[in-house]
């Protein structure tokens, strides 16, 4: 790669990295997996660098490689391997926002990945039918059935979430 190219790339992803980390958060709900997510993503971006004049909207690109990068690792299941007894200094985030933001966390990670994707997507990001479409590969009638379909498994997840929490007394 070209001085001049490797320097494009390193103040674009420099620049769109705090986006990035968001998107795969959203995606993940876990920020060591996110920051995986964007350093494989970051990493495929860098491969493919001198491709990238002739893509139209890069911003749109790189998105739907961090996507189809969350997508492959739900696939792939490679984080759910220990390779110790115990996890080892387990970072602790506490998340100082109201309480709804982490039950609506824990109900997202429950619904199947590409829903899950394509709601984070749709409402969190707040991306059009046809450019979640055209990030996933899919057409937009999948987008919208996969839209509502994940709509409907976190309904049922935060309905029952709260009963839950009612018949505890918390």
């Amino acid at each position: 790669m070209r001085k001049a190219s490797e320097q494009e790339y390193v103040e674009y992803v420099t620049g769109r990295l705090p986006a990035l980390r968001r998107l795969a958060y959203s995606l993940s709900g876990d920020r060591d997996q996110a920051d995986d997510l964007v350093q494989e993503a970051a990493t495929k971006l860098y491969v493919a660098w001198s491709r990238t004049p002739t893509v139209g909207n890069l911003d749109a690109y790189v998105r739907s490689i961090l996507v189809r990068c969350f997508l492959d690792s739900q696939r792939k299941g490679w984080w759910k391997v220990r390779l110790a007894g115990a996890v080892p200094d387990v970072n602790r985030h506490t998340d100082d926002g109201p309480e709804d933001r982490t039950v609506l966390h824990a109900a997202l990670a429950e619904v199947p990945p590409r829903q899950r994707a394509v709601l984070v997507l749709r409402f969190v990001h707040d991306l059009p039918v046809d450019e979640v479409a055209g990030l996933l590969g899919c057409s937009s009638g999948t987008v919208k059935s996969q839209t509502s379909h994940g709509l409907a498994a976190l309904r049922r997840l935060l309905d029952s979430r709260q009963f839950a929490i009612a018949s505890t007394g918390e």
